[in-house]
């Protein structure tokens, strides 16, 4: 990291743009380690330049990208002087793919360089961008924008973030590199891979870059324990999230069970030794259920650096959930009446899911119902080999019968939510129908919500970012 004290509190990197740049930028300049979000950064410029750039953010951060003919490109792409009207739908950037074009890759890079350049804007503070590891197709295009940035740290979770120390270490020189990706079918012998090559997407002129941090996010010691061990897959440090944090969970280690809810029960599998992470002689920090100032010293007292914390900066001022949905959650909340629900379906990418009961958005079974079933953005959608041999793609939030046409099972959609698109709707940036209707939101937070309360106790009116860092580290 930037600075050699390490931060006591992390700011989960939650959602597509929820936490966005401004968060990430307020939580950085307290000095702690403020996070965006690095999930789905292609769909979010593409939608924030046809809604116009109203406040100029994203065009004066294209600005300073060190090829301006590369961010030409997008911005004649997608950039739309008026606007986009309400009833108008969105146009598509391209989905993830095993081969995306140099135009796609040009949008993957300077998107996340516009994030974490905003984010770091006029101040000295480090940042981190959080990606998940189950979109492989994306990532090393991603990164190399974010690195372009000066990004300071990268945070990758569900999944097995194995390949990303060599990667960072083959981009901070600019160097040809390729990221192994998950092919569903794939026989013995068959390996895919993304191929990058920074100079054939921007050119031969490239401005010197760092190699960030990376830490990486697990549910248990054993996996630190078997990333920790090889010089090629050891992180710089580790964010140890527990099944009560928000977003995406990892299933209970052992047979599935359920609860009376549906909910996924975790048991004493699933308890990380503190004591057996502490003996890796890497930095660690605790999540879940420690978004208090008691919580951050039992964390410390155990051995951690400090806590990485999201619900409490998920509904603060700043972050880019729509002032309606943040005022829906603190209104329940203080009424006692906000619930989560951990659900095993919801997810495409089959980890448990937490969402939050809002009426009006998808935690609503009859919501669900009315929302026609679509994968046009991709972002989760698994590429699998079909009978010719050839890779395909496939989603089980799609049409159930698409679906089973490709080869799923169609037991395995039942349920599923199109999380790209409802997420995208919870920070105003969701599509329009081609009924007219908007796309609805999905909301998730974490289970924990004592400091919430706490907070909404103090301040009935809302938080800002530089207060639940103050109350933290009270």
């Amino acid at each position: 990291m930037v600075t050699t004290r390490q931060p006591r509190i992390i700011q989960g990197g939650m959602g597509i743009a929820v936490s966005s740049w401004p968060l990430a930028r307020a939580v950085s300049v307290t000095g702690q380690l403020g996070v965006v979000s690095g999930t789905a950064l292609d769909t979010v410029l593409a939608r924030r330049l046809q809604d116009g750039d109203p406040e100029g953010d994203s065009r004066r951060a294209m600005a300073a990208f060190p090829i301006p003919w590369a961010a030409a490109e997008v911005l004649d792409r997608f950039f739309r002087v008026r606007g986009r009207a309400a009833s108008e739908r969105y146009a598509p950037a391209s989905r993830p793919s095993l081969n995306p074009d140099l135009r796609t890759q040009r949008l993957l890079i300077l998107a996340s360089f516009v994030e974490v350049w905003l984010a770091k804007e006029n101040h000295r503070g480090s940042v981190g961008i959080n990606y998940l590891e189950k979109i492989q197709m994306s990532t090393p295009y991603a990164v190399y924008g974010a690195m372009l940035a000066d990004v300071d740290v990268v945070l990758m979770g569900a999944g097995i973030p194995a390949h990303i120390p060599r990667l960072l270490n083959d981009l901070a020189t600019h160097t040809a590199t390729e990221l192994a990706v998950d092919v569903e079918g794939a026989g013995p012998g068959q390996a895919y891979a993304v191929r990058f090559d920074p100079r054939e997407a921007l050119g031969a002129d490239l401005p010197p870059v760092h190699r960030p941090t990376f830490l990486a996010i697990v549910a248990s010691h054993v996996l630190a324990a078997y990333l920790a061990r090889d010089e090629a897959t050891r992180p710089d440090g580790f964010i140890v999230e527990g099944p009560t944090a928000g977003g995406h969970n990892a299933p209970p280690r052992g047979a599935l069970t359920v609860d009376d809810l549906g909910q996924p029960v975790y048991g004493q599998r699933d308890v990380v030794d503190t004591s057996k992470l502490a003996a890796l002689d890497l930095p660690f920090w605790l999540a879940g259920s420690y978004g208090t100032p008691e919580n951050l010293r039992v964390a410390e007292s155990l051995g951690a650096c400090g806590v990485q914390v999201g619900t409490l900066f998920a509904m603060c001022r700043e972050s880019g959930l729509t002032p309606a949905l943040r005022e829906q959650m603190l209104t329940l909340l203080g009424r006692g009446e906000l619930h989560n629900h951990t659900d095993a379906h919801a997810s495409p990418t089959g980890f448990p899911f937490k969402v939050a009961s809002l009426p009006g958005t998808l935690s609503d079974p009859a919501v669900r119902r009315r929302r026609q079933q679509l994968c046009d953005l991709g972002h989760l959608r698994t590429p699998f080999i079909k009978l010719d041999g050839a890779v395909d793609y496939r989603c089980p939030a799609e049409p159930a019968a698409m679906y089973a046409r490709k080869g799923g099972d169609p037991e395995s959609s039942e349920g599923r939510v199109c999380l790209c698109n409802a997420l995208s709707a919870s920070v105003g940036l969701g599509q329009t129908a081609m009924d007219g209707s908007p796309e609805p939101a999905i909301v998730t937070l974490g289970d924990d919500l004592v400091g919430a309360s706490a907070l909404l106790a103090a301040h009935p009116d809302g938080w800002s970012a530089q207060q639940a860092v103050t109350w933290l580290l009270n």
